[in-house]
C-alpha cells in the first residue's frame, strides 16, 4: 500500500511540473513522424532540449560567439587584403 502510495505522489508530482504533458507531446510527435529517426532517444533528446527553457548564461555565450565569428571573418579579410599587399611589394 505505501509503494502505490509513493507512486501516486510522483505521478502527480510529475504532473504537476508539467512532465508527463512535454513527455506525451514529445512521444506524439516520435509516433507521427512519417519516418522514423534511427535512434529515438535522440529524437527525445532533441525534442525535450528544444523546449526547455533558456538558460541566460548559455544565452550569453551564444551571442559572445556569435560576435567572434564577426570578428574572426573581419580578421580573415584583412588578412587576404594584406597578404595581396605583400606580394606587390
Amino acid at each position: 500500500q505505501a509503494a502505490d502510495s509513493k507512486r501516486e505522489q510522483f505521478r502527480r508530482y510529475l504532473e504537476k511540473s508539467g512532465v508527463l504533458d512535454t513527455l506525451t507531446k514529445v512521444l506524439v510527435a516520435l509516433y507521427e513522424e512519417p519516418e522514423k529517426p534511427n535512434s529515438a532517444l535522440d529524437f527525445l533528446k532533441h525534442h525535450l532540449g528544444a523546449s526547455a527553457p533558456e538558460n541566460p548564461e548559455i544565452e550569453a555565450l551564444r551571442l559572445e560567439v556569435a560576435e567572434m565569428k564577426e570578428k574572426y571573418e573581419a580578421v580573415l579579410e584583412e588578412n587576404k587584403k594584406l597578404k595581396t599587399k605583400v606580394t606587390f611589394y
